[in-house]
């Protein structure tokens, strides 16, 4: 079964090709016209947005746009005092000095300022746009803090959709997203997510605030280097003083205190699965992930999945690959779905895999399995293994598999681990339970 998985898998590099082809269509169609998309909230909850954005124009703003008659106030954020200083960015690090390095408007302001930035405004047609970068000099960390200010409020919410878009489908290589947070009581709404980029032993974290307040969405950045991920105190506090100060101006100041709970970036993938940006980093590999629609089979031999038997009331597969990337075509990810009528049976499926899996090499004499850890977060409860199994003739296939449950759901994943491109323990796990968590959202 192992061979034959494989074989699958060749065609999977030549289909990713037509699928980036295909979301690229797609993507410059949301961004010209606006989409349906989710967020997860903290408790399951599923919030609608509706993602636009405008088109890829460096065009200069400088607060004479074709839409200035329409704003309710011309003026709002005129003056770069509104922004944070040295003394109110110091919330985000508790040690040393932030300094301001640089302030630019729109005639000025970069084409990226922050990370999965995808065009340089996100309100094109907006009245202007400030971008204030700044520099630690005992941590070495930076941070930026970018405002966009909108003719109204309507416009400033499409700005704010079209940014948290970006964070979601974000296509920075080497770049995942860890964690996410939805806030509240910082403007009118907002999100934080934290992304890391390996570097050595440590991780570049690039935690991001984005909020919405009245006519202006600001984003705010902090750089750090560091062996975790950063919590979300920091930030939110800073970026709610940033947010008091613009809202002032613009309208839109947050109603309580700032709170910041766990919930994931909206994913344009189909319903359940992960977006991109959830996949593992591989030093080897500088190219986006990409997925293509794949053909749910029963494993690689240990597991002995059967869903239609199992009585799952819905099941499906995508395949993650890299088909810019110079890689072997059976390299990738699947990540297959499973429903069931009730949490019980979906724990029963989950489990009989599990008991399968542990005792494959008392059943698969060619079989070697070990298992690689176990997660308990909440309802998700599963565990990971790496399995080989000789063929004869000197070929070995070797597998990371890992099986999960999440309320009436289970999750199955399988990485091909070839020479000089696997991933951590510790990466797949990570995964497995990302994976677990997007599937709330599979019916």
């Amino acid at each position: 079964m192992a061979g034959s998985h494989r074989a699958q898998r060749g065609g999977g590099r030549a289909a990713a090709r037509e699928a980036r082809r295909q979301k690229a269509r797609k993507r410059n169609q949301t961004i010209a016209a606006g989409a349906a998309v989710v967020v997860l909230v903290g408790g399951g909850g599923v919030a609608a947005l509706n993602a636009f954005g405008g088109d890829n124009s460096p065009a200069q703003k400088v607060g004479s746009g074709p839409s200035d008659d329409k704003s309710s106030d011309a003026n709002v954020l005129a003056d770069d005092k509104v922004l944070l200083d040295a003394a109110t960015a110091k919330p985000l690090a508790a040690t040393g000095t932030w300094a301001v390095a640089k302030t630019s408007d729109g005639s000025t302001a970069p084409e990226k300022a922050f990370v999965c930035q995808s065009q340089r405004f996100a309100d094109p047609a907006g009245l202007r746009t400030w971008v204030r970068t700044f520099q630690n000099a005992t941590t070495k960390d930076t941070a930026v803090q970018y405002v966009e200010v909108s003719n109204d409020k309507a416009a400033a919410g499409k700005a704010y959709t079209s940014v948290v878009g970006w964070l979601s489908q974000c296509s920075v290589p080497k770049t995942r997203l860890t964690t996410s947070y939805v806030t509240t009581g910082v403007g009118e709404r907002g999100v934080i997510a934290v992304f890391g980029q390996p570097s050595g032993t440590k991780t570049r974290y690039k935690t991001i605030a984005v909020t919405l307040a009245g006519q202006a969405t600001m984003v705010l950045e902090h750089d750090t280097l560091a062996a975790t991920p950063p919590p979300p105190g920091p930030i939110l506090a800073t970026a709610n003083v940033a947010a008091k100060r613009i809202c002032a101006q613009s309208g839109g100041c947050g109603a309580g205190a700032p709170v910041a709970r766990p919930g994931l970036l909206p994913s344009s993938e189909a319903p359940g699965f992960m977006a991109p940006v959830d996949l593992p980093v591989l030093d080897e590999i500088d190219k986006p992930w990409v997925s293509a629609p794949a053909k749910t089979g029963g494993g690689t031999g240990c597991e002995r999945m059967n869903f239609t038997k199992a009585k799952a009331t819905k099941f499906g597969s995508l395949t993650y690959v890299t088909p810019e990337a110079d890689v072997p075509t059976v390299f990738g990810l699947d990540d297959t779905i499973a429903k069931f009528a009730t949490p019980t049976a979906a724990g029963a499926f989950v489990a009989q895999v599990r008991k399968n899996v542990d005792g494959c090499e008392k059943d698969v004499s060619t079989a070697k399995v070990k298992s690689t850890g176990t997660i308990a977060s909440g309802t998700i409860k599963g565990e990971s293994w790496l399995a080989s199994y000789d063929t004869g003739g000197g070929n070995k296939f070797t597998y990371r598999i890992g099986i999960a449950g999440s309320g009436d759901r289970a999750v199955y994943l399988v990485f091909p681990v070839l020479k000089d491109l696997d991933i951590s323990d510790t990466a797949f796990n990570e995964t497995l339970t990302r994976a677990a968590e997007r599937s709330s959202t599979y019916k």
